[in-house]
């Protein structure tokens, strides 16, 4: 059996090849996804931006850099988790990616999951909540635990936040994403004792 590393680097190299949106004739390159095969929290954002479609990792702007100081809050770093967007190619002047799109790219974002299978989803921003938990708002679901069965998924755990990069241009949502992070690692203890 391949080790996780590996079954990344093929699927990395398949989603290389994807073509099935606009989004890829606009971008630069597939901003896969980074951090540890192994990982029991998996990150999922909504879109690469302009830093990470130039450097094909993801949340490496000024957005990366506030998740880089959160994680440090609750004693992890990025090598330690998983991160990965619902849509692996940048839209246009980061405008936020069409329901289309995300459809189009699920299956790349699925087959992450599965390799991965991490014990918990932290959704970063609305589009990647709304990809599993389609019925809350996120003015509502914030900071909270949900466990959701998901098609060719099973049942998965999520727990919803902000978008960093909201948290730059709002100091209101800013506090409210720093109390939910640090929420993580009880999350994580309760999830433990449940299973």
């Amino acid at each position: 059996m391949p080790s996780k590393q590996e079954q990344l680097g093929k699927l990395n190299e398949k989603m290389s090849k994807c073509s099935k949106c606009s989004l890829r004739k606009n971008c630069s390159r597939v901003v896969f996804g980074e951090g540890n095969p192994n990982a029991k929290i998996m990150f999922v954002g909504e879109a690469p931006g302009k830093k990470e479609d130039e450097t094909g990792r993801p949340f490496v702007g000024a957005a990366g850099k506030f998740l880089n100081e959160m994680l440090a809050v609750i004693k992890l770093k990025r090598e330690d988790v998983y991160i990965a967007n619902v849509c692996k190619c940048r839209p246009p002047k980061n405008r936020d990616p069409l329901p289309e799109e995300i459809k189009l790219c699920w299956p790349w974002l699925e087959q992450q999951v599965k390799i991965i299978n991490p014990k918990i989803i932290i959704t970063l921003g609305r589009h990647s909540m709304e990809r599993f938990i389609s019925e809350e708002k996120i003015s509502e679901a914030h900071g909270k635990l949900f466990v959701r069965k998901i098609k060719g998924l099973g049942e998965r755990n999520f727990f919803t936040l902000y978008h960093p990069a909201a948290a730059l241009y709002n100091g209101n949502i800013r506090q409210t994403l720093i109390q939910d992070f640090k929420k993580i690692p009880e999350v994580l203890e309760k999830i433990k004792k449940e299973k």
